[in-house]
């Protein structure tokens, strides 16, 4: 299965063979959505995959994490395709890497190290660098013994590993653990800074959303729609990894803050999803999430499941949320599609590309954030603007005029304020 033939860059780019474990309890179509997320990812990564093996295995080898014989067969295909990477779906242990590759004669990583490559090189503010460097720092100390310290490099990017003198550096394991000991320790700074930001943006209290799903179905697509941001969009797994909050402004005129979060992944390494904790928080503390998908993907309710067990695992599972089915421009290439709209009966369908059912998703917004207010008219003196400013902040004037007695205001408030203000109720 060659790949980008067409491509200028093509002899700049590693090549990789793919290898994905197919368990007893796997069927051949699903270890072959495996090996094709992988493919994306290793896309993503910067490399050309040359071809890809399905393994069958009951048990895992403690040596070669596959048997003798099928890791021979591994090591006569990468041969063959001229191969320089060999990448497992699976988690290897350090000592299967090692033995792996003194078999090969090959730099052999798994699907955890490719994350963190990808992730090394799209973080861009200074605590996903952090956080993403003690990922790379703690994944790399055990495993430091390899021949091939992919990890080791001073510049990311799988490219690096090219030429005898960088891919072997020894790294120094008392320099790692002082690296891991100062990254945390900034961390720490990071975050305090970052919760004193939190606290300063719940003293004006707008309700907050955040936007969940799959990685690549089109999240920070719809937040540049519904913004007017400028989020960084590309067709590419992970193609952001930092959070951005816009202020939204629905039709109606309700306000409230929009988070764009990293997407979710099958197997997402549990080291990377502690280490942007700090972005997921953002679905733990929003009042309501919105659930985007890729509806023409041919795994579409699969993605559905592993990011309600994601969220789930966050403590953000009971969250109100808007299910939205994006990319309606390409349904027909889903052949299951019509069934979509029979198990999620209440979802939305959209389009980023064309603006297809963001009207009705805003005004879903719009009611889901007005669910437990109420509508009522107040007469506020002169000497109580304090109370129009918290009706501003925390609910919707609807129409507001002024007379000898004070202002005659129709607002939309929230049942825990409607209690300050029930006795300026006009009846």
């Amino acid at each position: 299965m060659d790949k980008n033939l067409n491509n200028p860059d093509l002899d700049e780019k590693q090549k990789a063979l793919l290898i994905c474990i197919q368990y007893p309890d796997m069927d051949k179509n699903e270890a072959e959505t495996h090996i094709s997320e992988l493919e994306s990812l290793v896309d993503t990564m910067g490399a050309e995959v040359a071809g890809s093996l399905i393994v069958p295995l009951k048990k895992r080898s403690p040596k070669y994490f596959v048997g003798s014989g099928k890791a021979d067969e591994v090591a006569e295909l990468a041969e063959k395709l001229e191969a320089e990477l060999i990448i497992f779906d699976n988690e290897l242990s350090p000592a299967q890497q090692r033995n792996l590759e003194e078999l090969t004669e090959k730099c052999v990583i798994d699907r955890h190290e490719v994350i963190l490559d990808i992730f090394a090189g799209r973080a861009t503010t200074k605590e996903a660098v952090l956080q993403v460097g003690l990922a790379r720092m703690e994944y790399s100390l055990p495993r430091l013994t390899r021949a091939w310290t992919h990890l080791s490099r001073q510049k990311g990017g799988t490219k690096g590993t090219r030429g005898e003198g960088e891919t072997q550096l020894e790294v120094d394991r008392r320099i790692v653990l002082n690296k891991i000991t100062r990254l945390k320790k900034d961390l720490v700074k990071v975050r305090e800074h970052r919760k004193t930001l939190r606290k300063q943006r719940s003293t004006v209290p707008v309700p907050t959303g955040a936007i969940v799903g799959y990685t690549n179905a089109g999240k920070s697509s719809l937040l540049n729609i519904l913004t007017g941001a400028d989020a960084f969009v590309e067709n590419k797994l992970f193609a952001t990894l930092d959070p951005t909050t816009r202020r939204v402004t629905l039709p109606g005129g309700q306000k409230f803050l929009l988070t764009d979060t990293v997407g979710f992944i099958r197997k997402l390494p549990h080291d990377l999803v502690d280490a942007f904790r700090s972005t997921l928080e953002e679905t733990v503390l929003a009042d309501f999430l919105i659930h985007v998908l890729d509806i023409s993907h041919p795994e579409v309710e699969e993605q559905y499941r592993i990011t309600l067990e994601v969220l789930d695992n966050l403590g953000a599972g009971d969250k109100p949320m808007l299910v939205a089915f994006n990319k309606i421009d390409l349904k027909n290439n889903n052949p299951a599609r019509d069934n979509i709209g029979l198990n999620h009966p209440d979802s939305l369908y959209i389009s980023t590309k064309t603006g297809e059912g963001i009207e009705k998703l805003s005004e879903r917004i719009e009611e889901l954030l007005n669910k437990d207010k109420k509508i009522v008219e107040l007469l506020i003196p002169p000497d109580r603007y304090d109370l129009i400013s918290m009706i501003h902040r925390e609910g919707t004037i609807l129409q507001e005029k002024y007379n000898e007695s004070g202002s005659v205001i129709k607002a939309r408030i929230p049942g825990k304020i409607y209690t300050k203000l029930e006795k300026y109720l006009i009846t």
